[in-house]
């Protein structure tokens, strides 16, 4: 092979390289896994001996390379989403990590909430402190305050809700400093900040931090959920469903295989979840056999800023009939719309 030869076969492996492995600023969705919960949460002393299952729904989400970016645009099972769609604007890869696990931790804590007081079990909730989330580039926490850290009380107020946290920054007088407690990995700590004009919010003054309320959860008989490599809220019903199943002693599945998605909230409502359609399409790859989908409503507000939104249920129903699948769609608004529809079925066949 003589030179000229060789420096074109070069340049074209150099190219197909970078096309290959080249990380875009953007992010390719498409359909995960489902996660059988029984082996992931564990009710001391719970009842796992079930025909059926429940299953958690996952999607899979991965930095688009120009090669990617190419094929997913002939796929229907793959969706292209900018950065802004995926990490809130400024937001880091760690940020993103954490708020992501965050949300995980308060979908499970929602879920065993409403599992034990719907099974009238011993269950009590507290708030520790907030979490500070991320911290906004030139803000007065810029610098002083890190996302992860916990924040315990803010002068001589203790912080015991988010709206407690708000409420006692917000009454520290102009141009004057404040302490914090802090709790970073693990380590008490104060950190002295005079709250001022956060950056780009149009004069608005703070500390210049998003933060979530850090809450702590007590049951009898105990619960253990295994999560680590799963982020995001959208696994909340079906841990509810999961810790009732243990909790009881008859089978909520009657010898079925469910899955389903959709944030808990406290009150037992299901809320509205990102990529029902690929979950659809992963249930149906796995053999799911009746899916719960958020049959959340949506608002005028919604509609004016996304004309062409859809509830989670429609887009869910909409996806079951477009890939062909047998699986039953079943819409829910609450917890109760779930067991309800299960309490109608009649035991499988064998």
């Amino acid at each position: 092979m003589n030179n000229v030869k060789r420096i074109a076969l070069t340049a074209v492996l150099l190219v197909f390289a970078a096309a290959a492995l080249l990380p875009l600023d953007m992010y390719i969705q498409k359909p995960g896994g489902a996660y059988e919960l029984a082996p992931l949460v564990d009710v001391q002393g719970g009842d796992k001996d079930d025909d059926g299952n429940l299953s958690l729904m996952t999607i899979a989400l991965s930095k688009a390379t120009p090669l990617t970016y190419a094929v997913a645009g002939f796929m229907d099972s793959r969706k292209i989403m900018k950065a802004g769609q995926v990490r809130r604007d400024g937001e880091s890869e760690k940020e993103y990590n954490l708020r992501q696990k965050q949300l995980m931790e308060d979908s499970q804590i929602n879920a065993v909430f409403v599992a034990y007081s719907r099974a009238g079990k011993t269950v009590s909730l507290e708030t520790e402190g907030v979490l500070v989330l991320d911290v906004v580039e030139g803000s007065a926490a810029d610098g002083i305050l890190e996302a992860g850290d916990l924040i315990t009380s803010v002068g001589e107020a203790s912080v015991d809700s988010e709206d407690a946290f708000a409420a006692a920054v917000a009454s520290v007088p102009e141009d004057e400093a404040v302490q914090l407690a802090v709790i970073r990995e693990e380590a008490e700590t104060e950190k002295e900040i005079t709250p001022g004009t956060i950056p780009g919010t149009g004069g608005r003054k703070g500390l210049g931090v998003s933060f979530t309320a850090k809450r702590i959860i007590e049951t009898e008989p105990a619960v253990e959920i295994d999560t680590e490599e799963i982020g995001g809220p959208s696994a909340g019903l079906m841990f509810t469903l999961e810790i009732m199943n243990q909790l009881m002693e008859k089978d909520l599945t009657k010898g079925y295989r469910v899955a389903g998605t959709g944030e808990m909230s406290e009150d037992g409502t299901v809320g509205r979840i990102g990529g029902v359609d690929f979950k659809v399409m992963a249930a149906d790859r796995e053999g799911i056999e009746i899916f719960f989908a958020p049959d959340d409503e949506i608002s005028e507000e919604m509609r004016e800023r996304v004309p062409d939104i859809r509830s989670n249920y429609d887009t869910a129903a909409e996806t079951a009939e477009k890939i062909g699948t047998d699986m039953k769609i079943v819409p829910v608004k609450t917890i109760d719309d779930a067991l309800d529809y299960l309490e109608t079925l009649d035991v499988k066949a064998e």
